[in-house]
């Protein structure tokens, strides 16, 4: 498993990237991280079985430093709620356990499904707002109260820091949309560290990892990712305080669009 010099700029580009959407929008980086480690270890040869696995238990690992750099920038801009990180921490935690065994005797198909619907929902939502204003109808409904359970578990199964499901609930419970962001980060570390320590108890059995893995969690990846997405995390901070979002949104959302189309191509060659 040694990247040649495209693959490490593949792998630059990817984190980098992820860095700045994990400031710029409090999603953690997971949806880019996700799908790279997905295709590296599929080109470098690995077992198809587990590489959606590793990936997803390898993102959860990068998104605990990385949030809580976010989580550290945007709250010194005062762009952190504790009353709704307080609410939300215990129940979205244990969602992030249950999730990690889910995932954990899920199949590669089913895995990858899910993921690919995630891009798909995540691409759409991301190209309509960055068409509409920030301003958005306040709900009140109980349901919004039960949702940090589920935000744990499908954001534990998808290897993801939840902030494409947790922002706009927040947004849509009244929450300004920076803090929202800021929150988010946080709730992020809370998903990903029970969700990581999940996917290296639930790989331990398995026998054709990748070198420098711990179960599902690779850390030879890690240590590649982890210093470049802590270093963009502060521009997309700032950029998420002082610079519109809508470009960058409506590029993303198109590479992700092509992502999920390419992963459901994959899916039925199979």
């Amino acid at each position: 498993m040694q990247p040649d010099l495209i693959t490490l700029f593949i792998i630059a580009s990817a984190s980098s990237v992820a860095g700045l959407l994990a400031g710029m929008l409090g999603i953690g980086g997971g949806i880019v991280i996700v799908p790279m480690l997905y295709y590296l270890l599929m080109y470098f040869g690995f077992d198809q079985t587990i590489i959606m696995h590793i990936a997803v238990g390898t993102s959860l690992f990068i998104i605990v430093p990385t949030g809580l750099r976010s989580a550290f920038e945007h709250s010194k801009r005062g762009s952190f709620d504790k009353s709704i990180f307080r609410r939300w921490c215990i129940p979205i935690a244990l969602g992030s356990i249950l999730g990690s065994y889910l995932a954990g005797i899920s199949s590669f198909k089913g895995l990858t499904l899910l993921f690919a619907t995630l891009a798909s929902v995540v691409s759409y939502q991301m190209f309509i707002s960055s068409r509409k204003d920030e301003a958005l109808r306040v709900i009140q409904h109980p349901i919004l109260e039960t949702s940090p359970f589920f935000i744990g578990i499908f954001s534990s199964m998808m290897g993801i820091g939840g902030g494409n499901l947790s922002v706009p609930i927040m947004s849509y419970m009244g929450v300004e949309i920076r803090k929202a962001i800021g929150t988010s980060s946080a709730l992020g570390i809370v998903i990903a560290v029970p969700g990581s320590i999940g996917f290296m108890i639930s790989g331990q059995s398995v026998t054709n990892l990748p070198d420098y893995s711990i179960g599902y969690v690779n850390l030879f990846y890690a240590a590649l990712i982890i210093p470049l997405t802590i270093l963009f995390v502060p521009i997309g901070v700032k950029f998420a305080h002082k610079f519109q979002r809508k470009r960058l949104q409506t590029l993303f959302s198109i590479l992700l669009a092509i992502t999920a189309v390419k992963m459901f191509l994959d899916i039925l060659s199979v």
